[in-house]
């Protein structure tokens, strides 16, 4: 038998999964107290002690508040949505969106953020050059001295990586976000995201010392979280939604399938549409988040939330509420971005509180949500992720697609 260790180390636990590879089954999981405090090694080791170690080791990190990322771009409601879409795809916080040609107060803006990484897009391929190099040069004599992506025209793409990096500013650059209007390129931005993370945030975080951890992380979590999502989307066949509640935030992922109006038809978004997404809710929580959860139930006039369970319920309406309506850019833009979820088949919740017993609770309050300006999904099965397998799955899916595979069965 042949074995891998999946690890997610988390800000508050580290999750450790003993797969075994040939059968795709889970022999055991274990979680311990994540020592961010000390050095993440600590606590990584004993979890992977404690299931008894493995013969391949796969490990995504969201400790330390996990991957914050900026977005710079042309337009609000065109080129900056279709980075913040990409970002969040990316397994990002996105932390801050800027739009338009920076100044001094946008770059202080941008600074007050705190981000890991900057994502600078802008201009459909053959499109405005201006704004892009403007942007690459405000950035350039800015004190901000993190690495950025650039994904936007690919015309002035090398120009703008040129002024970046004659000021010392570490710089990758890739594929345009959105070479087309309404035609959304994800893929290219999220592995330069990925390659970032693992290569300057990961050691940035100063979570442990020496360079083990840096080269044990794979992922974002919430990068192979999505990852899982698209496989067991591709295994199904049919919309999957999964809803993710943890002390801190909450995320929600969706995979529908394809509808050809919204991709050329005359729904067809302008800054394109991503079958697979995810949202992440900074500020809905069921521990550290409790008193932003608290504060958005009253701004959607919901009951005050008491116990963990009616918190994680709360949290889980709010933030899928906020993810199926779509979000609006800035004051007097419209919602964009909003996904129709009528037809997801199966919902998957996710989370300490729901793996401990309040899943069928949370998950018929979220589903059973009438007013919140969304549509509930019409036929849906519901479960509870009890043993942490997206997580995993997501580590193993390009190594190991048929272990993945496997282990999503048990969904």
């Amino acid at each position: 038998m042949t074995t891998a260790v999946c690890v997610d180390v988390g800000s508050t636990y580290t999750k450790a999964a003993l797969i075994d590879l040939d059968a795709g089954r889970l022999i055991r999981r274990a979680e311990v107290p994540t020592t961010a405090q000390t050095d993440v090694l600590t606590g990584l080791d004993q979890a992977v002690a404690a299931v008894g170690g493995g013969d391949q080791w796969y490990v995504c990190s969201s400790a330390g508040g996990g991957l914050r990322l900026a977005v710079v771009g042309y337009e609000a409601l065109v080129t900056a949505e279709a980075g913040h879409r990409v970002g969040l795809s990316a397994g990002a916080r996105v932390v801050h969106v800027a739009a338009g040609r920076l100044d001094g107060r946008a770059v202080a803006a941008l600074r007050a953020s705190r981000p890991d990484v900057i994502l600078l897009v802008g201009g459909t391929d053959g499109g405005d050059e201006e704004t892009l190099l403007h942007n690459a040069g405000r950035l350039a004599t800015s004190r901000l001295r993190v690495p950025v992506v650039v994904a936007g025209n690919a015309s002035a793409r090398p120009s703008a990586a040129a002024i970046l990096t004659g000021r010392g500013i570490g710089v990758t650059g890739t594929g345009n976000v959105l070479p087309r209007i309404g035609d959304l390129d994800p893929g290219p931005a999220r592995a330069a995201i990925r390659d970032v993370f693992l290569r300057h945030v990961i050691g940035g975080k100063r979570l442990s010392r020496g360079g083990r951890f840096a080269s044990l992380v794979r992922a974002a979590t919430p990068d192979a979280v999505l990852a899982g999502v698209e496989l067991l989307a591709d295994l199904t066949g049919s919309g999957v939604l999964v809803v993710d509640i943890g002390g801190a935030t909450t995320d929600v992922y969706s995979a529908l399938v394809p509808d050809a109006e919204l991709t050329s038809g005359p729904r067809r978004d302008v800054a394109g549409f991503l079958w697979r997404s995810r949202t992440v809710e900074g500020d809905l929580g069921v521990a550290v988040g409790a008193p932003g959860t608290i504060a958005a139930a009253a701004a959607e006039k919901l009951a005050a939330p008491a116990g963990d369970r009616e918190l994680a319920a709360v949290a889980g309406m709010i933030a899928l509420r906020r993810h199926a309506r779509g979000h609006s850019p800035g004051p007097g833009h419209p919602r964009t971005g909003g996904r129709d979820l009528r037809d997801v088949r199966l919902v998957v919740g996710s989370g300490g509180v729901l793996r401990h017993g309040g899943g069928p609770f949370v998950l018929d309050a979220v589903l059973g949500d009438t007013a919140g300006g969304w549509a509930a999904p019409r036929s849906a099965r519901a479960v509870v992720d009890d043993q942490y397998v997206l997580a995993a799955a997501g580590l193993l899916a390009i190594d190991h697609r048929d272990a993945a595979a496997a282990l999503l069965s048990t969904l």
